[in-house]
């Protein structure tokens, strides 16, 4: 299961562009908290807070414990903005959600087994089609990840989501089709190894 994650909080009382700048300035981040029919709250949160929890990589599929005015709201991240030129966060939306409430989330995939694949040790490569698939999950049973086990699967394969085993509880949020993970792809040559022949020499 994914950890949960915890973030201070403050009560954000003026709005507008202005405001909202003049909170960048001093290191912080404006955001908003929304959803399970209550009123918005806006808050704002330490950058470099907000920085170290983003590069745990499993910020948009763990529960996000966000402590404001002395209390715990429990919200999944559900986007970021980030400046366009220097990549910092600009303002961020959490999703208020109960304890055992059913959520949608994307799940990073994790291939294992490498080694146990005809096609890969024959040299073929790997084709990543999707990095995370999306999961109707209880948000007390967030799975840290997909696990997809590439034993057995030779050159020109496709692993599609029926072969994998998801985690207990969970479902795809595509269910209208049997849509593909990654693919074994013939190992890429060089040209000149294709056509026969060799690579002159520099100088020649």
């Amino acid at each position: 299961m994914s950890e949960q994650l915890t973030l201070s909080a403050e009560a954000r009382d003026r709005a507008g562009k202005g405001a909202s700048r003049a909170l960048r300035r001093e290191g912080r981040v404006p955001a908003v908290i929304y959803g399970n029919n209550q009123d918005p709250q806006s808050i704002h949160v330490e950058e470099k807070l907000l920085n170290k929890l983003l590069g745990t990589g499993h910020f948009f599929n763990s529960v996000i414990m966000v402590e404001v005015g002395g209390k715990s709201v429990r919200t999944l991240a559900k986007d970021v903005a980030f400046h366009p030129v220097s990549d910092r966060p600009l303002h961020a939306d959490f999703l208020r959600v109960s304890e055992h409430a059913t959520v949608t989330v994307a799940v990073p995939v994790r291939f294992e087994n490498e080694d146990a694949s005809p096609g890969l040790k024959k040299g073929g490569v790997l084709n990543v089609v999707r990095h995370d698939v999306e999961l109707i999950v209880d948000a007390a049973e967030i799975p840290e990840d997909v696990v997809v086990d590439l034993t057995g699967f030779e050159v020109g394969d496709s692993i599609h989501i029926s072969a994998v085993t998801l985690p207990k509880g969970a479902k795809t949020a595509i269910d209208d089709r049997d849509f593909t993970i990654a693919t074994i792809v013939p190992p890429l040559v060089a040209p000149a190894a294709a056509e026969g022949g060799e690579a002159p020499a520099e100088g020649e």
